[in-house]
């Protein structure tokens, strides 16, 4: 079969303003049609870029008996205001939104690369793919020629590590033409599984090879490759410093400047960031008990030491200077492994890149399966990402079921042959494949923890309640890699997150836990109210959160305590600077959480009127809470037991173990409601979690398709 182009369309790529294009390009692949929307002032006004943007024009789409794989559900690609900034470290990020596969309901992601500023640079603020098509395609922005081509993909290969950097060669002149093309794929895991990413490329020259970046959560991936997309290449070449048209460029230069002082002389110091990225956390985490260790039993292990940061160190092969997957950006951290032998899979005996690892994905694979082997951990990162599934939904899936085999619930029987004892690294990798090629057991964990809990339930007769208490899922997503049962604002953080319990929202199991600046539900509320506003705010302008608090000025705390000193306020001030310097508008950092609460909040009533968005839906299972078992509870015994002396005022003395988790867990489930009620009073929402009317029209998001979702749950209550 020949290479066919079944839709193609012409346009003169919109200028940047003050860095929006005002535009929309939305590519209907079941009726072949494509279309330019403006974008109404009123939406640029109080929904600002980036997530609100995607929120809108998801929720113009679809309905609220709309599921994830109708052809109305879509892939919102979206910029914001700041990206493609190269001035200010972190400026290149994507923004995606759709119908989840996993919860049902509104699902973001970001993801570093160069996309979301091609994307901008050839005339778009937004992209959206709706419909499905016939047979697998591939679609084709040139954003120079102004033109989009839909031709049909017949090669067969759908995995992105292979796959793009054929593509790549295929759109570039050159080699050096190669930098000027960003690449969004998936692959076969996302097809067979619900967990599926999207890689984000760019090409990196001092390699000479594509690199990649993942938006991971919520199986936006499955999406991807439901409507038989294979890829969505973007090609720009003419970047300049001021092609975003900034208002004042004076201002993001003089933050930029600042910023870029402050990483180079500290990072080494601080974080490290530029040497080994994230993984630096996983030290730290399990010095706290923070950990997760067997599927979140635990939150730390002596067999930590073998992946270790010093490790990493050793592993990663980039140079000081780092990696940086956006111009301009500092703080390098895409650090990576090169020349790693694969030992397993389709591609066993190749030399490759591994992008990574992160700490997500080896606190998991690690820590959370008890793989404490290194290869083990990069051989598990590659085939995730060339595979287009999510390390973190994997990795706490795999954990879930390796309990389940330790504790006879699954028998190697029911597993057709494999012994998923933890830390069995062969059986994790041939798990990972047989997810991949939807084939044996593999099937079951494709589905992820909540569809896992239903098929033990439906085919094995398992007991549901305590599935229920270790599968770490909420809202059907899998919780990230924290241990959070001595971190109750954390549990909070994860439990109401409107997307699922992902970190990217909000993370405070520092502050609370390790720090104790937070001690009353009052002070809990207030940093469930701002902390995670402020991290929706990058989401709507286009911005990474790594340079906000992965780098502090030297300083910080001198100036400033507690809480305050947590905001990082002269970061916060560099981001004023940023948004007045491009747009024009003048803000303060009330402003900014303004911003972001009218987002935060329409994503609520998003969740509301698919059905979602309740206390209900905000439940968490218990072991994210306190110790189930009686091994979890004996693990931390001393800790336990002082608590119920000095807390609840439980008399321990004769007393069994049994009965004394049964007295900690009413103690800490009561607890969990009261922070509950606390960060729903501080929120605006009433007791079951929904934004009051009140709010809704302080937020200036009553619009008429709001009010209606509003009042029909109001109607059906």
């Amino acid at each position: 079969m020949q290479d066919e182009t079944i839709m193609s369309f012409q346009y003169q790529p919109a200028k940047i303003d003050r860095g929006y294009t005002g535009k929309v390009l939305h590519l209907d692949l079941s009726n072949r049609k494509a279309k330019i929307k403006e974008v109404p002032p009123e939406v640029k006004e109080v929904l600002t870029g980036g997530r609100g943007y995607g929120l809108w024009y998801l929720w113009k789409a679809v309905n609220s008996v709309t599921k994830w794989n109708d052809p109305e559900n879509e892939l919102v690609f979206c910029t914001g205001p700041l990206c493609g900034v190269t001035q200010y470290s972190g400026c290149g990020k994507s923004h995606v939104v759709s119908l989840s596969p996993q919860t049902g309901s509104a699902n973001d992601n970001n993801a570093g690369g160069y996309f979301a500023p091609f994307l901008k640079f050839s005339g778009w603020d937004v992209l959206e793919v709706q419909g499905k098509a016939e047979q697998d395609v591939i679609i084709f922005i040139d954003g120079n020629k102004g033109e989009v081509t839909v031709q049909n993909y017949p090669y067969g290969d759908t995995n992105s590590y292979q796959l793009v950097e054929k593509l790549t060669e295929r759109f570039a002149l050159d080699e050096q033409d190669k930098a000027n093309i960003s690449i969004v794929s998936s692959g076969k895991g996302a097809e067979n599984s619900l967990l599926g990413i999207l890689n984000f490329s760019w090409y990196d020259r001092k390699r000479g090879a594509v690199r990649y970046k993942q938006a991971a959560r919520g199986g936006p991936g499955t999406v991807l490759r439901d409507k038989k997309v294979v890829a969505i290449i973007i090609k720009y070449a003419g970047i300049t410093g001021s092609i975003n048209n900034p208002a004042k460029p004076e201002l993001l230069k003089k933050a930029g400047q600042r910023i870029t002082q402050e990483i180079l002389s500290l990072d080494d110091i601080q974080n490290g960031m530029r040497q080994t990225g994230t993984v630096n956390l996983l030290d730290h985490m399990n010095n706290h008990h923070c950990l997760p260790v067997h599927n979140f039993q635990y939150g730390t292990h002596p067999d930590a030491l073998n992946i270790y940061n010093k490790v990493w160190k050793e592993q990663i092969t980039q140079n000081q200077a780092g990696d940086s997957c956006w111009i301009g950006c500092t703080m390098r951290c895409s650090h990576a492994v090169d020349n790693f032998a694969l030992k397993t899979g389709p591609l066993k005996g190749q030399k490759v890149i591994v992008d990574g690892p992160e700490y997500e994905t080896a606190a998991g694979i690690g820590g959370n399966c008890g793989c404490f082997v290194p290869e083990t951990v990069l051989e598990a990162n590659f085939y995730c990402d060339h595979y287009g599934v999510d390390t973190i939904g994997v990795s706490t899936t795999i954990a879930f079921l390796m309990e389940c085999y330790e504790r006879g619930i699954l028998t190697q029987g029911m597993t057709q042959g494999l012994d998923l004892r933890f830390g069995n690294g062969e059986a994790l990798l041939e798990l990972l494949h047989q997810m991949a090629r939807g084939e044996g057991f593999g099937k079951v964990a494709g589905l992820g923890v909540r569809g896992c809990k239903r098929y033990l339930v439906e085919h094995f007769n398992a007991d549901p309640d305590f599935l229920n208490d270790i599968g770490m899922e909420c809202k059907g997503m899998e919780f990230s890699e924290y241990v959070t049962k001595e971190s109750l604002a954390q549990q909070g953080g994860y439990g109401i997150a409107n997307k699922g319990p992902q970190h990217d929202e909000s993370w405070l199991i520092f502050m609370d836990q390790v720090n104790k600046q937070i001690p009353t539900f009052e002070d809990k509320a207030e940093a469930l109210h701002y902390f995670p506003l402020f991290r929706t705010w990058f989401s709507l302008v286009g911005l990474c959160k790594l340079p906000w608090n992965d780098i502090e000025p030297a300083d910080n705390k001198k100036k400033y305590s507690g809480i305050t000193a947590a905001k990082i306020p002269e970061h916060v001030e560099n981001y004023c600077w940023l948004f007045e310097g491009m747009t024009g508008q003048k803000i303060s950092s009330e402003d900014m959480i303004s911003q972001s609460e009218s987002v935060h909040n329409f994503q609520r009533m998003f969740n509301v009127r698919m059905g979602f968005g309740t206390r209900e839906h905000d439940a968490i299972p218990y072991r994210s809470v306190g110790p189930v078992t009686e091994e979890e509870y004996q693990s931390r015994a001393e800790l336990y037991d002082q608590l119920l002396q000095d807390d609840v005022g439980y008399e321990i003395a004769g007393k069994s173990i049994q009965d004394k988790i049964k007295a900690l867990r009413e103690y800490r489930e009561k607890q969990y409601q009261l922070l509950c009620d606390a960060v729903y009073k501080r929120r605006g929402w009433d007791q079951n979690g929904v934004p009051t009317l009140d709010t809704i029209k302080k937020l200036r998001i009553d619009f008429p398709e709001v009010v209606t979702a509003w009042q029909n749950y109001h109607d059906n209550e």
